[in-house]
């Protein structure tokens, strides 16, 4: 989603907004508190954030699936299939659309069996019933539904908490020091350029994405994405040596039309560009639209923790 630009700043907006901050900062909490969490017999690890906006779940979870994959174990994914249809499924990329799914599921899914479940209790204990040890929940911090044995904070090192006020007047679910106590570990994705690490109490990991390999001869790019910020896709492009002649930006889980497919694929061919998009759009394209596309892929890595006194 695109957040307003005063989150970042304290100012006139955001004092006139905060009564309404205080109200949604306080159902929040008494929304978590009202309900017991259920604890099933995997593991379960949260990847979530306390903001609104982008900040690399998603990749985030997909590593970290490949990592305990790795170890031999028995992973899942469960998500709330956000902008998808069908819920309380099993995905199956061969039968189910995008349409149905919503594109972060169908990402999850190439890695992991992935489960939609809008409540998260009940999507753990069907994984758990198809031998599930490991779950992985992309987001659903702020679910108390399900209990979580480990959770992570991920933020976006370009904008950090922001004003650090709550919605509408910030960019917060809700405050620093509420989140860090029902959580492990905080993971700040790319350079932490607002000073977050000194502001948190937990052990604090420092990520980047890391594009996996990419070739193209024609080094001209068409490139499109419908992401949090876009930008950081173009700007990886660049840092692989390709020239982004023309960048096209679209909402966030934006569901693309075959007029949408049919425009960029003229203006690339008469620029004389290659069309290129992001995994999360790439996936929500049919195979016929994807045969003219090229998808980059990225993954998170992250650093050690830094020490806490």
């Amino acid at each position: 989603m695109k957040t307003p630009r005063f989150w970042q700043s304290d100012g006139l907006v955001p004092m006139l907004l905060t009564p309404f901050a205080w109200i949604y900062g306080a159902a929040t909490q008494w929304r978590l508190k009202l309900k017991k969490p259920h604890k099933c017999k995997a593991k379960v690890i949260c990847i979530g954030n306390i903001t609104a906006g982008g900040v690399g779940k998603t990749p985030v979870a997909m590593a970290m699936a490949e990592k305990y994959l790795k170890e031999g174990k028995k992973v899942f994914f469960v998500t709330r299939g956000y902008k998808g249809k069908l819920k309380n499924i099993l995905v199956d990329l061969e039968k189910h659309t995008p349409e149905e799914t919503g594109d972060e599921a169908r990402l999850l899914a190439g890695i992991a069996p992935t489960i939609i479940a809008p409540q998260r209790e009940l999507g753990a204990e069907k994984a758990v019933r198809l031998g599930a040890e490991i779950i992985i929940m992309d987001d659903g911090f702020q679910n108390p539904g399900l209990y979580k044995d480990e959770s992570w904070l991920v933020f976006d090192g370009t904008v950090g908490i922001g004003n650090g006020k709550i919605i509408p007047a910030g960019p917060l679910r809700e405050t620093l020091e509420n989140g860090q106590k029902r959580a492990d570990y905080i993971l700040i994705m790319g350079e932490d350029k607002t000073g977050l690490t000194e502001k948190c109490q937990l052990p604090v990991y420092h990520g980047k994405l890391k594009p996996l390999p990419f070739s193209l001869e024609n080094q001209r790019v068409l490139a499109f994405a419908g992401i949090g910020h876009p930008e950081k896709f173009y700007q990886t492009l660049k840092s692989m040596g390709y020239q982004t002649v023309i960048t096209k930006d679209f909402p966030d889980h934006y569901a693309y039309k075959k007029d949408d497919l049919v425009a960029l694929n003229t203006e690339a061919s008469e620029a004389g560009l290659s069309l290129v998009t992001t995994e999360k759009d790439y996936v929500k394209l049919s195979q016929s639209a994807q045969r003219n596309i090229s998808c980059l892929k990225v993954r998170a890595e992250w650093s050690a923790a830094s020490s806490k006194k």
